[in-house]
């Protein structure tokens, strides 16, 4: 039978500030009792005990202070006695045929506070309430235990009437008492989970893992307490050894919605552990970095992105990796290839290779795992970075990588099978994708492009036209390409001019191929100002006059914001070594001049403020 306490003593709870027991008054002698050996408790020895708790609870004296501390060894003694058999059981509902009176001894022994102020009683009691707990109740007994447990914790954790004598008895701040009865059931807690399994495959017999559920439903409440951030932080990370380890659903969603509202704070590997469990809170924590990125004035820093941890994250589990990865291809279909959205896709790639090479040496995934989707032959020559070949061999790696994506796609179109059809679509979509994860090699095409001679730019164009336009919408990417060497040629011709007056005409065919075009197939405006920034920044043109240029052209075509995120982009890549130049002070130099001077103009075409 597992009654409650008729009287509400909650305050003695798991934890008390330690009653001084050797400051009491001398014991009487001990009544004889028989000894505590390691075998099953007997029906005598627990009444016995029973009619001491109950006598405890219902006098307070210094005789009833005199008797428990004199029996508190042996009460100790006994109670570890009872943990053992409860272990030893099979289920509490056999627990409790053999011991009927267990539930009223416990139950009389939490609202006794000269016991649960002893370290070692409190522990081996809550140790007790937790064994009797069963995670899969098969029975009525059981149902109830349960309920009786859970009402129990409950009650020693909110009522607070014996507290308040006890406090004052004492002298303990109300605040001061409250936290430190959390901090030892949080420590008290997380010990007992951080216990090894020990069921060894027989789901009969009982496990330290049955407490991990238990103990994270008790936590629901407490998700925003910061002392209870450790025992969070030790549930999060318990290894999974037995299906008897998991977590409550409630606690898992509790975490997360307290983590993301910024009402708990949790050490990294606790972030990341989080993330295995829950996959809401992860795809959460992708869509919310994602929309700083978008409400970014410029290209995300990458500051931001390692401080989401989900880079690391990313390259600890293949798993979490799988998913961000999901998530960015439904973003990209979505966006239909919106340039900040593959940016950021782009810059948390290389966030995450980073990451990835940091720990190769703790992690044992390929990266043909972490990328199962893409056209293997793509796959390493894409993902290695710039900084990893010669410069040299820039050129000619990345025309290898335009004939073999032109293959791609000219399979997708020229294909007659048509119940494959869907698959060669698929497949030129994972490799455009792939090409948009390491877009640091679209910006060193670009790059190239305004050192090319003419004969020598198909090619990059292609793969430029390609990573703009990756669907070949009404099989317009061959005059796609005619438009891309348009704008290269006038691009070419005007940043030569090097004597003054520029050329009215070219100047005036640039803002036409910068400015919407209603005839199709348009031309990405982002293709020709992603190579109009860079023909001013690498070119060997005078800054003033390559200044003019940019002045005149951007602010004709109304492209002063795109062009500043574009110089953002460029001087971040600049600084990650992924750029081809002779002499980089000289490049820093004229992109902070250009930015200066889009500054100044995105200032003066702003309203006034009033």
């Amino acid at each position: 039978m597992l009654p409650t306490h008729p009287q509400s003593h909650p305050g003695s709870c798991f934890v008390h500030k330690y009653v001084h027991l050797d400051e009491m008054s001398q014991p009487q002698p001990l009544i004889q009792l028989p000894q505590t050996a390691e075998r099953a408790p007997s029906a005598g020895e627990l009444r016995f005990w029973l009619d001491k708790a109950v006598c405890w609870g219902q006098a307070d004296g210094p005789d009833a202070r005199k008797d428990a501390s004199l029996h508190l060894s042996r009460l100790k003694d006994f109670l570890q006695q009872v943990l053992t058999h409860i272990n030893n059981m099979s289920s509490t509902a056999e627990t409790l045929k053999r011991l009927p009176l267990l539930g009223q001894f416990l139950g009389r022994l939490c609202w006794n506070p000269y016991v649960t102020a002893d370290a070692t009683g409190r522990r081996l009691l809550l140790q007790c309430l937790w064994g009797l707990y069963s995670e899969h109740p098969g029975n009525a007994v059981e149902r109830t235990a349960n309920q009786w447990i859970r009402k129990v914790l409950c009650q020693l954790a909110t009522e607070e009437d014996d507290a308040q004598a006890l406090m004052k008895k004492m002298d303990i701040p109300p605040k001061d008492y409250h936290l430190e009865v959390l901090r030892k059931m949080v420590a008290l807690l997380q010990k007992s989970i951080g216990k090894s399994c020990s069921c060894l495959g027989d789901t009969n017999q009982r496990c330290a893992c049955d407490n991990i559920l238990a103990t994270s439903e008790a936590c629901v409440p407490l998700v925003t307490c910061p002392e209870a951030a450790p025992l969070i932080s030790a549930l999060l990370q318990q290894q999974v050894t037995c299906v008897r380890a998991a977590l409550s659903e409630d606690f898992l969603d509790a975490v997360s919605s307290a983590y993301s509202s910024r009402c708990l704070s949790l050490e990294e590997q606790a972030v990341v552990s989080l993330w295995c469990h829950n996959l809401p809170s992860l795809e959460e924590a992708v869509l919310r970095l994602l929309d700083c990125a978008l409400t970014y004035s410029g290209p995300i820093p990458q500051k931001q992105l390692e401080q989401s941890l989900l880079p690391k994250a990313c390259a600890q589990h293949c798993s979490i990796f799988l998913v961000v990865n999901d998530i960015f291809r439904s973003i990209l279909k979505q966006a239909d290839g919106t340039e900040c959205v593959k940016y950021f896709v782009g810059a948390f790639t290389g966030c995450f290779l980073r990451e990835v090479a940091l720990q190769q040496h703790q992690t044992s995934v390929s990266l043909k795992a972490m990328f199962p989707q893409s056209p293997q032959s793509l796959l390493l020559p894409l993902l290695t970075r710039p900084t990893e070949m010669p410069q040299q061999a820039w050129r000619r790696h990345l025309i290898w990588l335009s004939s073999s994506l032109q293959r791609l796609t000219q399979e997708e179109e020229h294909g007659d099978d048509n119940s494959s059809r869907s698959g060669r679509f698929h497949t030129v979509f994972e490799a455009w994708f792939l090409l948009v994860q390491c877009s640091h090699w679209v910006q060193v095409a670009v790059q190239l492009l305004v050192t090319s001679e003419p004969e020598d730019c198909a090619p990059l164009l292609w793969l430029l036209t390609f990573y703009h336009h990756p669907t070949n919408r009404g099989h317009h990417r061959a005059l796609q390409l005619v438009r891309g060497k348009e704008a290269w040629d006038h691009l070419h011709s005007l940043f030569s001019v090097l004597d003054p007056p520029l050329p009215i005409d070219l100047l005036q065919s640039l803002v036409t191929l910068l400015s919407p075009q209603p005839q199709p197939p348009p031309l990405s405006p982002l293709l020709t100002l992603n190579l109009f920034v860079n023909f001013a920044v690498f070119l060997q043109q005078s800054l003033s006059a390559s200044t003019e240029i940019v002045q005149m052209v951007l602010d004709r075509c109304g492209l002063v914001d795109g062009a500043r995120w574009v110089l953002s982009s460029l001087q971040i890549r600049m600084n990650q070594g992924d750029c081809l130049s002779s002499d980089t002070e000289r490049v820093h130099l004229r992109i902070r001049a250009l930015q200066n001077t889009l500054t100044h103009m995105h200032v003066a075409s702003s309203p006034a403020k009033e």
